[in-house]
């Protein structure tokens, strides 16, 4: 199937996947400079603010999984050319994810000093943690609707305006960053408070433009802000799609966030060498991302279009793309391992101590450049229960392999953790659309 002609070009995958790519700046532009003027302050304060980060966006990933549900439908009926129930689907996605919401700052709000005083080990990065949640909390419902209008404007092919929304939310988290984490400017040193205050500054920005650019720019057939009644057997069908979604994104990321706290547990060395890490590894997988997603919306939109024998052909010119947006970066990452970690540290032991492990994630991005796109293709033809086991599947031989590493071995060793379970989402991936009827899956 590989040798069928593929009309969709090069420059038109560019075209969605570069402002997607731009778009996952937001968080990780967010993750980035915390780290790195955090980083200059203290260990502590570098572990409290990705230990409270992960735990916070943990509690995102339901509505960043039924944003993608919407999404899938989103561009389902984009390419059947049915622009009228776009409007329709975006609004029961939006009292959902505003419920959604409600629900998760409830959540937070109750829960998190007694859930942190049980996850964290150190006294100095539970402090600090505590400090960042009491105040990141309160953007939950911000976050919830920005999913929600980015997957909107991911599966209508228009994503410009994601570009310019990360632009802002750059400037914002920055400059707050750089004020607020020194006591700049006349404003009080607040340290990890300072980086929380900026992020949720940063997603209020974010909120506000996508209801004005929205308003402004999107066409009137899409019927957006055209009262939608709520119907139950059209939310009913969305979440059939999203649900599973919903649960594999908690899955893995509340896995991932299970694999910090193991590591925490190693000691500060060891979670300060990660926090550095990750920020590292967030910025190599940002083309990753932006790919993956270019390939689950096209391959619905084509889908919607009549064209399911064009998937594979789609898939592996995806493919190919993100290699070459994403080598480069992992050469110069892997050839220049000391001068990338002192970006976040004074400390040059502790950015020494960190170059084996980012010799780890730069192999970890090459073999995610492939098996994560082979993963959400998967979501895009609609098989999310599929993609859901497969997932479950790969994070339990994940966390075994963490678990009993992190017992043992150094820190470097943990982080291959990333190395097996690619490998193994790619492999059962590639079977999966290979040799599985996945083809005639209506949504």
């Amino acid at each position: 199937m590989n040798n069928i002609k593929l009309n969709i070009s090069n420059k038109e995958i560019w075209k969605i996947a570069l402002p997607i790519m731009i778009g996952n700046l937001a968080q990780t532009i967010i993750i980035f400079t915390d780290t790195a003027f955090l980083g200059h302050i203290g260990m502590a304060e570098l572990g409290a603010s990705m230990m409270a980060g992960m735990y916070y966006y943990v509690f995102t990933t339901l509505a960043m999984g039924f944003a993608i549900g919407v999404q899938i439908f989103v561009a389902r009926r984009y390419g059947e050319r049915n622009w009228a129930q776009i409007g329709d689907v975006f609004t029961h996605g939006l009292v959902f994810v505003l419920l959604l919401g409600i629900l998760l700052f409830g959540l937070l709000f109750l829960f998190s000093n007694q859930s942190l005083t049980k996850i964290i080990a150190s006294q100095d990065i539970l402090a600090g943690a505590k400090d960042y949640i009491s105040i990141r909390q309160f953007g939950i419902m911000l976050v919830v609707v920005n999913y929600l209008f980015r997957s909107l404007y991911v599966g209508i092919s228009q994503t410009r305006s994601i570009t310019y929304s990360t632009i802002l939310m750059a400037i914002t988290n920055i400059l707050l960053d750089y004020i607020l984490i020194f006591g700049h400017w006349g404003f009080p040193q607040l340290g990890v408070k300072g980086a929380a205050i900026a992020s949720l500054s940063a997603e209020a920005v974010a909120f506000v433009f996508f209801w004005i650019y929205t308003y402004c720019k999107i066409p009137k057939e899409y019927e957006l802000f055209k009262y939608h009644p709520i119907q139950i057997s059209l939310w009913w069908n969305i979440l059939k799609v999203a649900f599973p979604v919903m649960i594999q994104h908690l899955l893995s990321f509340g896995t991932w966030f299970v694999f910090f706290v193991l590591i925490e547990k190693m000691g500060e060395q060891a979670i300060g060498i990660s926090s550095l890490v990750r920020s590292v590894y967030m910025i190599l997988l940002m083309p990753v991302f932006a790919f993956a997603v270019t390939a689950n919306t096209l391959i619905s939109r084509i889908i919607g279009e009549g064209r399911a024998h064009q998937v594979h052909a789609l898939l592996w010119k995806v493919i190919g793309n993100c290699l070459v947006c994403t080598v480069p970066f992992v050469i110069l990452t892997f050839l220049l391992p000391m001068q990338v970690c002192s970006i976040y540290t004074d400390d040059a032991f502790l950015a020494s101590s960190a170059i084996p492990t980012v010799y780890i994630i730069c192999v970890a991005t090459i073999i995610s450049s492939v098996s994560i796109i082979l993963f959400e293709s998967i979501s895009g033809t609609g098989n999310t229960i599929s993609a859901l086991v497969m997932d479950i599947l790969a994070t339990s031989v994940y966390m075994a392999f963490t678990v009993i590493v992190s017992s043992y071995l150094a820190i470097h060793f943990v982080w291959m953790a990333e190395w097996v379970y690619n490998i193994f989402i790619g492999v059962m991936s590639y079977c999966y659309l290979k040799y599985v009827n996945w083809q005639r899956k209506k949504i």
